[in-house]
């Protein structure tokens, strides 16, 4: 197993932290500071913002753009929307990138590589049809709309997808859509044009061949935003998460993605890269946090010591350090079994990764809330949010439980083979009669 980056990666690693760097984290308290007012006055906060257009068309003219096409999508819409050298990257290429732009809450949408936009985009461009990528992956490739993914409910236990409630039923040439979606990421910004739809369209089917994935446009009759929720009380403007309802939706049947009863099969080709990008970019505002303690640690006095030698804290940010750099050795792993192996072939791996690097996030985070005492809670600096958004990724993509079961289930899969032929082999039928 080699982890090294490719020349390319690594070169573009370097540019997209020096772009960070010296364009974003400049003006990020600014941007903020901007939407917080807005949102005082009562004005729109999802409003587009002049600053973020201005970082992307700057990242655009640079080569950083669509940084998360993977490798196999060389054809026209990577020469065209991709970054420098007009192909895609690895996953195991990608991820030292992805963490280089969770640094930041900005940087994703800058480099047009935010999700839900990459998982969506990353399914139409395996699995759409040519009118489906011409209306729709087009302007998202192109930063022109974004878009929005429509499947956990509010009225199930999503943690188990086959719950679904919500339909998406045949009538002839249509397809009809019914159903209430929550925690739909990306429905709040102003641009969202799409959202890829999951819904129950034949549950006499196989368990696994009952849903379809479809695209909506969020302009149709029947598709209405019904309000932006709080995640543990940030709206995180300008992407936001919806409740949607979508009431006697009627779409054409080639709205549907790949065909009726692929949604599973869709939503795991899209889920194995996507779990790896959100722990990329949690390890980059784990770094993040990590650097905000350590300067608070050494440079804020109390009892006439710096707080670095109060309370353990020498050896709580020495743990903070090893517990990043395992957890990035853990993904790139993952990174490497997804390029080599397929999603198949990396199932434990990246629900090990989507188990731990969240929890570990989560607890550098608050070591530097700790540390930075009341206005670690306040929006003086970005630890509140970071904590928001690193405990809201424990639920993200399946809760801890069902990734740890996944892992559970590969662990002990052999040993229970091997119980089960021990107990029916001749000797031991043998030994029990005796």
């Amino acid at each position: 197993m080699d982890f090294a980056p490719s020349p390319r990666a690594a070169d573009l690693t370097a540019r997209v932290r020096t772009f960070i760097d010296e364009h974003i984290e400049p003006v990020e308290p600014v941007l903020w500071a901007d939407i917080e007012a807005r949102r005082a006055r009562g004005e729109d906060a999802w409003a587009p913002h002049p600053l973020i257009e201005e970082l992307k068309g700057k990242a655009r003219a640079q080569g950083l753009w669509n940084l998360f096409i993977p490798a196999g999508h060389e054809g026209p819409y990577a020469e065209r929307y991709g970054t420098d050298g007009g192909t895609g990257l690895t996953n195991l290429d990608y991820a030292p990138i992805a963490e280089q732009m969770g640094r930041t809450f900005t940087a994703p949408l800058v480099f047009n590589c935010n999700a839900p936009d990459t998982g969506n985009m990353e399914v139409l461009l395996k699995y759409g049809s040519q009118e489906q990528k011409d209306r729709w992956l087009e302007p998202l490739l192109d930063g022109r709309i974004r878009s929005t993914f429509l499947m956990t409910e509010p009225g199930v236990a999503s943690s188990d997808a086959t719950n679904m409630a919500a339909t998406a039923r045949i009538d002839g040439d249509e397809v009809v859509l019914n159903g209430r979606k929550w925690w739909s990421t990306g429905a709040g910004h102003p641009d969202c044009k799409v959202g890829v739809f999951m819904g129950l369209t034949d549950e006499s089917a196989g368990r696994h061949v009952q849903h379809s994935m479809v695209l909506v446009p969020m302009d149709a009759p029947g598709v209405k935003v019904e309000r932006m929720l709080t995640a543990m009380g940030v709206y995180d403007e300008p992407i936001g998460h919806g409740e949607v309802t979508l009431t006697d939706v009627r779409l054409p049947l080639e709205s549907i993605i790949g065909g009726p009863g692929m949604a599973f099969a869709i939503a795991q080709g899209r889920l194995g890269p996507g779990r790896v990008h959100h722990c990329m970019r949690l390890i980059g505002l784990a770094e993040k946090a990590l650097e905000l303690a350590c300067e608070r640690a050494t440079t804020r006095v109390a009892f006439g010591k710096p707080i670095a030698n109060l309370g353990g804290n020498r050896e709580k940010l020495a743990k903070a350090r090893i517990a990043i750099n395992q957890a990035r050795l853990h993904v790139l792993h993952a990174a490497w079994k997804l390029d080599t192996y397929g999603t198949a072939g990396a199932l434990s791996e990246v629900s090990e990764i989507k188990a731990a690097t969240p929890q570990m996030a989560c607890d550098v985070v608050d070591l530097a809330i700790q540390l930075h005492g009341g206005g670690g809670m306040s929006n003086d600096f970005p630890l509140a949010a970071a904590y928001a958004g690193a405990r809201s990724l424990r639920l993200a993509d399946g809760p801890d439980e069902v990734h740890l079961g996944v892992v559970a289930r590969h662990l002990l899969k052999p040993y229970a083979a091997r119980a089960a032929e021990s107990a029916t082999s001749p000797s031991s039928v043998t030994g029990a009669q005796s």
